[in-house]
C-alpha cells in the first residue's frame, strides 16, 4: 500500500492543457437542442460573445452564470467554478513554463540533502521539485528568490578557502528560520538577552545533553530563538544571526569546526551581532574577516569568554595544568581557554588540543 501510495504522488497526472467551460457549455446545449445562435438571442449576448466564450476566450462572469442557469438549468455556481478552475490551470500552465526556464537554477540547491532532512518530499519530476524547494524558501519564483536570498546584505566572514556557494548557505540559513519559527521567544529585551549571555557562559562546561536544552531557553527568554542546524556540503559556515521580526531574534549554529572552542565562540559572536549590529542585516560567519562590525563581534566574544581582567594572565598559560586551574577560576571550559590561546599565538594550534572537547551531532 505504501509503496503504491508514492508511487502515485511521484507520478501524478497533471494534464499539460486546459479545457474550457465552453467545452461543457456546448455539450449542455447541444442536449437541450440548442445552437450557439439559439443560445445568444436566449441570453441576450451577442453571437461573437457566446463564441469567445465557448473558445475560451472570454470567461464566464458571474452574470454570466446565472444567464446561463436560467438557460440550461444547470446551477450558476457550477460555471462559476469550471471558469475558476480553468483561470486557474491556465495559470499554472504559464507558471510551468516559467519553472521550466529555471530549472538550471535547481542545480545549485542541495535537493538531495533536503529530501534527507524531510524538508521536501522525495520526487522525481523535476519541475515538481522545483516548486517545492520554492514553497520551503517562501517564494514564488526563481527570479523572487535571487531578489531576496542571492543578494541579502550578508556581512561575511569569509574564507578563502571555502569558495561561498550562495545556494547551500541560503538553504541551511533557511532551515535555520524554519527551525526558529516553531520557538516559542518573549519580545527581545536586550537586557535579559545580554544578562543571559552571563548565565549561558559557565553551560560552556557541560556536555551537549545538559547545555543544548538550558541555553535555547536562556535565549527565548531574552527574545533570541537558537537554532542548531547540521552543515550542508558547500556551505563552510559557522554560524549565522539575523533578525525574523523587530521582536525576535535568531542565532543559528552548526558544528563547522567540531571543536568546543569554535562552537562557543561562534555563539557569542553571534550573540555580538544580535546586540550591537542592525536589525536590517544578516551576518553569516564562514570565517574571519577584517570588518569593524566583525572585528567588534570577535571583541565581544572574547571579552564574555574571557573576561578582560583575566587577559593579563593569558601569556603565561603555557601548561596543561596553568590551563585547567586558570579555566576552572574563571568558570569556563579549558578547551576554550586553549582555543583562545592558539587564536593569540601564545600556544601553536598543535599544543593542548586533548583538553579541548569534539563534538558530533546525535
Amino acid at each position: 500500500m505504501g509503496r503504491k501510495m508514492k508511487t502515485a504522488q511521484r507520478f501524478a497526472f497533471d494534464p499539460d492543457y486546459a479545457v474550457s467551460p465552453g467545452a461543457t457549455l456546448l455539450e449542455s446545449i447541444a442536449a437541450l437542442g440548442m445552437d450557439q445562435k439559439e443560445l445568444s438571442q436566449r441570453t441576450g449576448f451577442t453571437e461573437k460573445h457566446i463564441s469567445q466564450i465557448i473558445q475560451g476566450k472570454a470567461s464566464i462572469s458571474p452574470d454570466a452564470a446565472i444567464r446561463f442557469e436560467r438557460v440550461t438549468g444547470v446551477p450558476a455556481h457550477f460555471w462559476s467554478a469550471l471558469e475558476t478552475k480553468y483561470r486557474e490551470h491556465l495559470a499554472r500552465l504559464d507558471s510551468r513554463r516559467e519553472l521550466e526556464a529555471g530549472l538550471d537554477w535547481l542545480k545549485s540547491i542541495p535537493v538531495k540533502e533536503l529530501v534527507k532532512r524531510g524538508a521536501i518530499p522525495e520526487i522525481e519530476e523535476p519541475v515538481s521539485i522545483l516548486e517545492n524547494v520554492l514553497q520551503m524558501f517562501g517564494v514564488a519564483s526563481v527570479s523572487a528568490w535571487n531578489t531576496g536570498w542571492s543578494k541579502p546584505e550578508f556581512a561575511f566572514r569569509k574564507s578563502s578557502h571555502h569558495p561561498q556557494k550562495d545556494g547551500a548557505l541560503a538553504t541551511w540559513l533557511r532551515l535555520g528560520e524554519i527551525d526558529a519559527a516553531q520557538r516559542e521567544c518573549r519580545p527581545f529585551e536586550a537586557k535579559i538577552f545580554r544578562a543571559n549571555l552571563e548565565r549561558i557562559r559557565p553551560l560552556t562546561s557541560l556536555d551537549p545533553a545538559k547545555f543544548i536544552p538550558r541555553m535555547i531557553d536562556l535565549c527565548a527568554q531574552g527574545g533570541v530563538a537558537l537554532s542548531l542546524i547540521p552543515e550542508i556540503k558547500g556551505a563552510p559556515v559557522s554560524g549565522a544571526a539575523k533578525w525574523l521580526s523587530s521582536t525576535k531574534g535568531l542565532i543559528c549554529l552548526n558544528l563547522r569546526g567540531k571543536f568546543n572552542d569554535r562552537f562557543w565562540f561562534t555563539f557569542f559572536h553571534e550573540a555580538g551581532h544580535i546586540l550591537n549590529d542592525s536589525k536590517r542585516e544578516v551576518f553569516v560567519d564562514v570565517d574571519y574577516r577584517d570588518d569593524p562590525k566583525e572585528v567588534a563581534a570577535n571583541q565581544f566574544a572574547c571579552h564574555l569568554l574571557i573576561p578582560p581582567r583575566f587577559e593579563r594572565e593569558l601569556p603565561g598559560l603555557k601548561s596543561r595544568a596553568a590551563v585547567l586551574e586558570f579555566a576552572q577560576r574563571i568558570g569556563v571550559h579549558p578547551g576554550v581557554v586553549v582555543g583562545r590561546l592558539q587564536r593569540d599565538g601564545i600556544l601553536p594550534y598543535s599544543h593542548l588540543n586533548a583538553l579541548k572537547v569534539k563534538f558530533a551531532w546525535a
